[in-house]
């Protein structure tokens, strides 16, 4: 999308330039050289992954970001976009969620330390602002999803977790699927490409302190989302609830009306042909090799 907007972009994984390491952000930007940085870059999992790891969590994506910024200022890079997480929001936050109550108390107990972590660059970036004159503005997308995901059940985010576990149970011919929580929850979800889009955005025409969402305004919950997950794999078998595992956030639904106003974004994909999408994807990379 940047490529065809006509910009030249370098990308590279942990192999190449290990950003917890302040020898390693030096590199990079020592060898690419910036003008725009689009920090993207986190560690990150569903409710499992982060109940066990929360040092790490909160570490890994605290460090990123703050070396990362301090060395964009130090390098003269033109414009730093940050890009966040909803699980910096307040636990029960009221919905939708507004940009002005993100600092109205503590986040969900199970992704607390990744979100404060993914939070206090935001603080850094009004910070910088204010003390260096450094363009840094800083997004807040709901969760994501679409082709390309990551689908390891002990890391995942809920939607390919629950495409992987209907899949397998119709190669299989499993009788049941089990699903964490008591489905009562509710999420808001973005796909992949409109995330991309409103990030673009932002990058080209967002230049202010004050953080932004970016979602979708559809909100649909755990209990839907599995039934619906069901339907557009073939899973006909009976949906089990356990409600011993956490649900995490009780709802999450964002107010999105200042990305529409400040830089003209509103989501394009629709969240039935968008899911529907991502399980053709996860079918294609899966028929020739099932996924470990």
């Amino acid at each position: 999308m940047l490529t065809r907007a006509g910009a030249a972009v370098s990308t590279f994984s942990s192999r190449d330039y290990d950003l917890t390491q302040q020898v390693d952000v030096a590199r990079m930007y020592a060898d690419l050289k910036p003008e725009i940085v689009i920090h993207l870059a986190a560690r990150v999992g569903g409710i499992g992954a982060n109940r066990e790891n929360p040092g790490s969590f909160f570490y890994d994506n605290a460090i990123m970001g703050i070396e990362l910024m301090e060395q964009a200022r130090r390098n003269g890079v033109a414009k730093f976009v940050q890009v966040g997480t909803v699980c910096a929001y307040p636990k029960f936050t009221p919905v939708p969620f507004s940009e002005d109550n993100l600092w109205d108390g503590y986040p969900e107990e199970t992704n607390a330390p990744y979100g404060l972590a993914k939070k206090m660059l935001l603080v850094q970036a009004q910070a910088y602002r204010q003390q260096y004159g450094f363009n840094a503005i800083y997004l807040l997308p709901v969760n994501l999803y679409g082709p390309g995901d990551n689908v390891d059940l002990a890391h995942s985010h809920v939607i390919p977790a629950l495409i992987r576990k209907c899949v397998e149970a119709v190669r299989t011919g499993a009788a049941t699927v089990e699903v964490w929580g008591t489905g009562n929850p509710t999420r808001e979800f973005l796909y992949v490409d409109d995330a991309a889009r409103g990030i673009m955005l932002a990058a080209e025409r967002y230049d202010k302190p004050e953080p932004v969402n970016l979602g979708s305004s559809e909100e649909i919950s755990i209990r839907d989302l599995v039934t619906l997950i069901a339907e557009l794999t073939g899973f006909k078998g009976r949906i089990v609830f356990d409600p011993t595992k956490p649900d995490g956030q009780p709802r999450r639904k964002l107010n999105v009306e200042r990305a529409r106003r400040e830089f003209g974004f509103e989501s394009q994909t629709h969240f039935r042909p968008g899911l529907a999408r991502t399980i053709e994807w996860f079918n294609e990379v899966t028929a020739a090799s099932p996924v470990a």
